[in-house]
């Protein structure tokens, strides 16, 4: 990467320190994280181009009706399920690190807890992705935060696609999909798949599937896949989890080859 002056900035990890060290760790963890978000992410990039949605939506797009979101510009709906409030002030000022080593951190404390304020809009329940606590909407709430967290929530009745642990984005298949669903409300979402590595998603060489939450019932309706593309997946499992309050569950495994299913969870 290269900043406005002509300046380079190292991009590899092994340039911020090395495993078990706290700036190591933390980079290591965001990239993790996108890997396994890749298939809500490329799913958010379809609805980007083929229903003009967008990646990034202020909260007054999607909770018009709290009047308190309308002036809060420092958190942002990433697609329509998850909220990211990033951490904006410095929690680890320059006075106290003075640097003495490769990453120019020196000894300060960057898993010191810190805390931020952030604001849940009204309307519907939100789940805190990393501890999986749930809290009602229309109050701030003050989240402990460090340098390995940004605090990130999920609205309730998501239906969230997690991938696979991977090094790069095509290492593994997507063929073995956790698919989380966050109870507290109906939900849906639709898993878009294509080649990944050309343009002939523009001439229709991809497939939909849909899926849709009734929480009241409790069932979990996976539609007929819509599309086809060279490669594509046949047979694959859906490993179905249910996330409470504070708790994540397993409950089902589905084999899915195309048709319908639905699930009671």
């Amino acid at each position: 990467m290269r900043l406005p002056d002509g300046t380079e900035v190292p991009r590899e990890l092994y340039y911020y320190g090395q495993a078990g060290e706290p700036v190591f760790d933390a980079l290591l963890g965001a990239v993790k994280m996108r890997y396994s978000l890749l298939p809500y992410i490329y799913s958010v990039a379809h609805d980007v181009n083929a229903n003009n949605g967008t990646y990034q939506r202020a909260l007054m797009m999607d909770f018009r009706n709290d009047r308190k979101v309308w002036d809060i510009n420092n958190e942002f709906m990433f697609g329509r399920s998850l909220l990211v409030a990033p951490v904006l002030e410095a929690k680890y000022t320059p006075e106290r690190a003075q640097s003495k080593s490769r990453a120019g951190i020196g000894d300060v404390d960057f898993l010191e807890a810190k805390s931020t304020k952030v604001y849940l809009p009204a309307g519907t329940k939100w789940y805190d992705f990393e501890t999986l606590k749930m809290y009602d909407g229309g109050q701030e709430i003050e989240r402990e935060v460090n340098i390995k967290s940004i605090p990130l929530f999920v609205k309730a009745g998501t239906i969230l696609p997690i991938g696979p642990d991977v090094q790069y984005s095509t290492e593994k298949p997507w063929d073995d999909l956790e698919i989380l669903v966050y109870a507290g409300a109906d939900g849906k979402f639709t898993l878009y798949e294509d080649e990944f590595d050309n343009y002939n998603y523009e001439n229709g060489a991809f497939s939909t599937i849909d899926f849709s939450y009734n929480g009241k019932s409790r069932n979990l309706t996976i539609g007929a896949r819509k599309g086809s593309y060279e490669g594509m997946i046949q047979q694959r499992t859906f490993r179905i989890t249910v996330v409470t309050d504070g708790h994540k569950r397993e409950v089902k495994t589905v084999n899915y080859s195309g048709k319908k299913v639905s699930v009671t969870l």
